[in-house]
Order: C-alpha cells, then sequence, then structure tokens
C-alpha cells in the first residue's frame, strides 16, 4: 500500500476509531469484545482499503454488525460457562451515569444480533432510516 492510502486509512482511524468503538461496544457489551471486535474489522478494512476509500464509513459499520452478528450466532451454538456459579466477574459501579449505561448493555444484549443492530445504529449513533436498512442488508 502507497505512504498516502497508509496515511488516508491512518487518518481514518484516529478520526473515526472512538465511533467506531463505541458501536462496537454497544453491539458487544464488553468492552475488550468491542476492542478485538473493532481491531478485526480495522484489519479486513486495511486490506481492502483501496476498495473502500470512497465510503469507509459505511464498509466499518456494515461490517461491525456483520462480524458481531456472526460471534453472536457462534455464541449461540456453544455451551454458556459461568464463572463462580453466575457470579459477574466484574463488581458493578454505582454512580448513576455508569448504571444507566450498563442497565442499556444489558438490554441490548437481550435482544437478537440484528435487533440490537438495528437500535444500535440508528437511534446511538445517529443514522438515518436508509442508512441503517443500507449497513443492515435490508429494506
Amino acid at each position: 500500500m502507497s505512504a498516502s492510502r497508509a496515511s488516508d486509512f491512518d487518518d481514518f482511524v484516529r478520526t473515526r476509531g472512538n465511533g467506531l468503538l463505541r458501536v462496537a461496544y454497544l453491539l458487544t457489551g464488553d468492552r475488550h469484545a468491542a476492542e478485538d471486535l473493532l481491531q478485526e474489522v480495522l484489519e479486513r478494512m486495511y486490506v481492502r482499503w483501496p476498495h473502500i476509500r470512497d465510503a469507509p464509513e459505511w464498509y466499518a459499520r456494515r461490517s461491525l454488525v456483520n462480524r458481531a452478528n456472526s460471534r453472536w450466532r457462534q455464541r449461540k451454538r456453544r455451551p454458556e460457562t459461568t464463572l463462580l456459579d453466575g457470579a459477574h466477574p466484574t463488581a458493578p459501579d454505582h454512580a448513576d451515569s455508569v448504571a444507566g449505561r450498563h442497565s442499556l448493555v444489558e438490554a441490548l444484549a437481550a435482544l437478537p444480533g440484528r435487533q440490537r443492530a438495528a437500535i444500535v445504529l440508528r437511534y446511538l449513533d445517529d443514522m438515518s432510516i436508509p442508512d441503517t436498512a443500507r449497513a443492515l442488508g435490508c429494506s
């Protein structure tokens, strides 16, 4: 990849990385899983950058949704293991804002993958209805 293309990709990641990480977090409900998901998508984008550089935001969101749905389906196939008889591995934070976000993430996690993606893209990432439909591949 030429230096200018690499520079374009770096600029995209620098300017949109935090927003994409937020979308990934809302899709997965876990900070570490979101970071892994975004890293995987960015790796694929880097390889395809010459082909997607005209619409990288759209490609990134679509890829995040697709990869999150794939992971969700794979997780559904595997038996779920629990830690310490169902106890959560992290202690809850009692601050109001964190509790509100935690409730939101739990509610999103209870939804099927495509519904979760639609809500995240439409309402939490402020995409228009046509853009959300395009990102999800539906009418």
